[in-house]
């Protein structure tokens, strides 16, 4: 039997096509079945973005699998924290979650090359968040 997930994250951008995609591929890896991982958009785009796929493969992170969600009620409803991609996605509001914007830059449309630093800065927030639910966790 395995033990419940510690939390449960929504990352929501326009497409769910690259940043909360690159969000929800580190999330999986650097977390595990500690923590678990929806993304959504609420326009959402054909497919994962080429370049996001490629940055990530580069660390190690397989997304290629991963395709575009539409934004649903029920995934806010379900999730401890929700977290937008700066891209200004309004979002249903409900008591006792945890709502954080991440202000990022848009990888559409661009090449490897650009896409690398957003997918180093998504790294970054996702090591503070998973450190943030092991202590909220270590404190229950």
């Amino acid at each position: 039997m395995t033990a419940a997930p510690a939390a449960s994250v929504l990352f929501v951008c326009v497409h769910n096509a690259g940043r909360s995609q690159m969000a929800a591929g580190f999330l999986t890896h650097l977390a595990g079945d500690r923590v678990e991982v929806r993304s959504a958009g609420s326009v959402p785009g054909d497919q994962v973005n080429p370049s996001a796929v490629a940055a990530m493969a580069e660390v190690g992170v397989d997304i290629s699998q991963q395709t575009p969600k539409v934004l649903t009620t029920e995934a806010v409803q379900a999730s401890d924290y929700v977290i937008t991609m700066g891209c200004g996605d309004a979002c249903p509001v409900f008591p006792g979650k945890k709502y954080l914007t991440w202000e990022l830059e848009d990888p559409a449309g661009q090449g490897v090359e650009a896409v690398r630093p957003i997918r180093d800065e998504i790294r970054q927030l996702i090591e503070s968040l998973v450190a943030e639910i092991d202590a909220k966790q270590q404190k229950s």
